[in-house]
């Protein structure tokens, strides 16, 4: 499904940035780790696709007043954060952002913590969750798209999915099967024209980042922020040492668009309280880190997605059209 606000293919032909496509879990996932990196590329005028795997219906509701749409009343929520998205991309200057499948395709999972404190899958989802589809089904959902887009550069979790959330790991198993089956000539060709991602690149919390606003937050005061960790001490296996980084984003320049984006996920997100009050305190939070998983390497100290591949991005000869709205 294309957003009716999508850029034409004829558009598309002329863009001079490159073509990024990104694959996250649920809606606010894009804004809060990889939301600088994709209003960077748009001002640019690169073609940037966003695909969400499930519109969030599990979620927590922190606005006073819509805890009704919440999974245990009215189970509406995942209508609601459709809007939130298409508000925050609105922010972004994102225009092509569509759900895996169509929406409600797929369900938010939902998530629970385990003994050791990590996030493990719920013990007894619903019917139609993200976590509990069939991997090839799930991928076949995202090749058309692939093939249609024709992205130079596809970026989604690694494989703990970020944090541990089943849906952030299932949509990492998506994106990296998907981009095989994409490129393979022989696969599926009523799916579309077989493609070769160029780069796939996995998200990165840095080390560095994570253990300076660890010290502003216990130089301030505050021992709640990631309570009981030492900033000199071993860090979650979420976080990234600074030596695998293969390419840093500095796009402070887009702070503001950033924190804007994360205010329209307001049933999600609240900027003023906890955890993203110390992450949006510096517009460091707007320098955003990636690793490379497969594809082309990088340059040495590279700044920018693209560098490295050949050619200033618009698709060759022949390429497919863009589906239709519906």
């Amino acid at each position: 499904m294309l957003h009716e606000e999508s850029m034409s293919h004829e558009e598309s032909m002329t863009t001079p940035a490159g073509r990024l496509m990104l694959v996250h879990a649920h809606p606010d996932d894009e804004t809060s780790g990889t939301g600088a990196t994709m209003a960077r590329y748009a001002a640019l005028g690169a073609q940037v696709t966003l695909v969400t795997c499930t519109l969030g219906e599990e979620g927590e509701v922190l606005v006073e007043g819509l805890a009704h749409l919440g999974s245990t009343q009215q189970d509406a929520l995942g209508t609601h954060r459709l809007s939130e998205l298409t508000a925050a991309m609105a922010e972004l200057g994102v225009t092509d952002f569509v759900r895996l499948g169509g929406d409600h395709r797929y369900r938010d999972s939902g998530m629970r913590y385990g003994d050791n404190g990590e996030v493990v899958p719920v013990q007894q989802g619903r019917e139609g969750t993200f976590w509990t589809a069939d991997l090839l089904e799930a991928a076949n959902e995202l090749v058309p798209l692939i093939r249609d887009r024709r992205p130079q550069v596809l970026i989604t979790y690694n494989e703990y999915g970020g944090y541990g959330h089943p849906d952030h790991i299932q949509a990492h198993r998506v994106a990296m099967y998907a981009t095989q089956l994409a490129a393979a000539r022989s696969y599926r060709l009523d799916l579309g024209e077989p493609w070769q991602v160029e780069r796939v690149l996995w998200t990165a919390w840095s080390a560095d980042t994570l253990r300076a606003a660890v010290r502003a937050a216990r130089d301030a005061g505050d021992d709640e922020f990631f309570a009981g960790l030492d900033p000199d001490g071993e860090l979650p296996p979420m976080v990234t040492p600074d030596e695998l980084i293969d390419c840093v984003i500095d796009a402070r320049d887009h702070a503001g668009q950033k924190l804007a984006a994360l205010r329209a996920h307001a049933t999600q997100v609240n900027v003023d309280d906890g955890f993203f009050r110390w992450m949006t305190s510096s517009q460091e939070w707007a320098v955003e880190h990636y690793r490379l998983a497969m594809g082309t390497p990088f340059p040495s100290g590279a700044d920018d997605l693209f560098a490295g591949l050949d050619g200033p991005g618009a698709p060759g000869p022949g390429a497919p059209g863009r589906e239709e709205p519906r």
